[in-house]
Parts: C-alpha cells; structure tokens; sequence
C-alpha cells in the first residue's frame, strides 16, 4: 500500500482550502493547514487529531513563509503535494484603488504564492518529488471591470507558474495552476477590500450589481474531487480548469481574444518581428 501523502494548503481555515484540506483527510491522507487564523479548523483538528497540523501563517510576510514551511516539513517529514491557494479580493475600479490597498493586496496574491514556492521548492528538489497547486482564477485570460487587480495578481501568478514549471520539472517536481470559477468561498465577505468609490462610475457600478445577483457560486466541495483526481496523475497537466460552467466561459474568451487577433492580423503583420 502506498505510504498516505502529505498536503501543505495555505488558505486553509475556509473555501476551496478547506475543501481540499477535507477531501484530503477523507482520502486517509495528511495535512498541514495554514491561514492567518486558523481558529475555524479547530472541529478538523479534533476530527483529525493525528493527521491534521494547523498553525498560523501570513503569506504576505516573507520569513514567516519560510519558517512556517519549515515546520510543515517537520510535521510530517515531507510535503508531497503544496497547494498555494490563499488569496483575497480587492473589489474596485483601478483609478479607486490607493497604493496601500494595491500593494497589500498583491503581497497576498502573488507576493505570497512566490514565497511559497521558493520556499518549498529546495525541499521537494532534496526528497525528488513533489507537486505544486497554484490557484489563480479562470478569469485570468482578461480583466473585468471593479475586479481587474484580483484578476492581474492572478494572471501574473499564471503566467510566473508556468515558468516555474520549467525549472522544476527536472527535479520530478509537478506544478499545475488550478483555474476555479465561482464559488462559495468568503472571497466576497471576509476577504474583501473595497475601494472608496468614485461617483463617476456610479453607472457602471449599477451595471456590474446587476451581472453579480446574476451569479451562482458553486459549493467548494464539488471542486474537490477534481483536485484529488488531479493529484492522482502520474503526468497532470500544467493548467485545468476547473467547473462546467467556467470551462464553457474560458472557451468563449479564447474565442473572442482569437477573433479579434484575426480581425487585425493584417495591422499586426505590418510590422517586423
């Protein structure tokens, strides 16, 4: 029997984190379960006494990254699967958004996968194994109006991601950024910063209410199974999707972005290089 994996989930306390973290310790597996509070996993923590290690971490503060992964290696002595899927949501049009919130709301979206990453990775390079879960979004193929830097920090996580992939992929380390749609995470409630709005995209702002009472999250739980079946393959891919309805609206993006290259293919081409 194949000795039980270990998980290393950051954003663990709720959402998609706490979803992955139960589907792991229902599959017999272990876990160790990081957030900046991680008093919601207490009832996990009894559940799961001896298979489940949670402690306090704050993704955007470099050294506590480095000594809290540490420590989840300690835990268990290894980390076969890390999932960096702690995030928030700073909810605004850009011209709203002041520097403090821009810069505190990329320290957590993309500051702190990267430390994540480096901090994980001479790890799983020593034990010669080990994958990766980025979660960014399926949005990250174009930005949308009041929510274009939650959609920037996760597109420059995409795009970092894959060339993590590259570097790693010698050393047998797996890297696949996860690409979920909407779900019933906290995203909107506890992990919302809001800007103070500007009168002049009052109209706008009317608009885009209308889109989101429109809108229905999924419970995280049915993404679950997904990733258990992603983390089950010998060759998993670098990049998944992951709900029907998500699928069918990245495939209508790709198809307009692709649309419109070929509508001015013939400006495009008017230049060398």
């Amino acid at each position: 029997m194949t000795e039980a994996r270990v998980w290393f989930i950051t954003g663990a306390s709720r959402g998609l984190g706490r979803a992955f973290a139960e589907a792991a310790l229902a599959a017999g597996e272990r876990v160790v379960g990081v957030a900046r509070d991680v008093d919601p996993l207490a009832d996990l923590v009894a559940q799961h006494p001896e298979r489940l290690v949670v402690f306090p971490m704050d993704v955007a503060d470099r050294a506590a990254v480095f000594a809290g992964v540490e420590r989840a290696f300690a835990a268990f002595g290894r980390v076969d699967v890390a999932v960096n899927n702690a995030g928030g949501l700073l909810f605004g049009m850009v011209e709203e958004a002041t520097e403090e919130q821009i810069r505190a709301h990329l320290d957590v979206n993309l500051f702190g996968a990267i430390w994540v990453a480096q901090a994980v990775v001479p790890h799983l390079r020593e034990q010669g194994h080990g994958h990766i879960l980025q979660v960014t979004s399926m949005g990250t193929g174009g930005g949308y109006a009041s929510v274009g830097l939650y959609g920037a920090g996760k597109a420059a996580l995409d795009s970092l991601s894959h060339a993590l992939a590259m570097e790693v992929a010698p050393f047998g380390i797996k890297v696949t950024v996860v690409q979920p749609g909407g779900y019933q995470t906290g995203l909107f409630t506890q992990g919302t910063t809001v800007t103070q709005e500007n009168p002049a995209y009052a109209s706008l702002r009317e608009e885009l209410a209308k889109t989101w009472s429109e809108a229905e999250d999924a419970d995280p739980a049915t993404a679950a199974p997904v990733i258990m079946e992603l983390v089950d393959l010998p060759e998993p891919p670098s990049r998944l999707i992951v709900g029907s309805r998500s699928y069918d609206l990245v495939q209508q993006m790709d198809q307009a972005r692709t649309a419109e290259y070929r509508a001015w293919e013939s400006l495009s081409r008017k230049a060398a290089g």
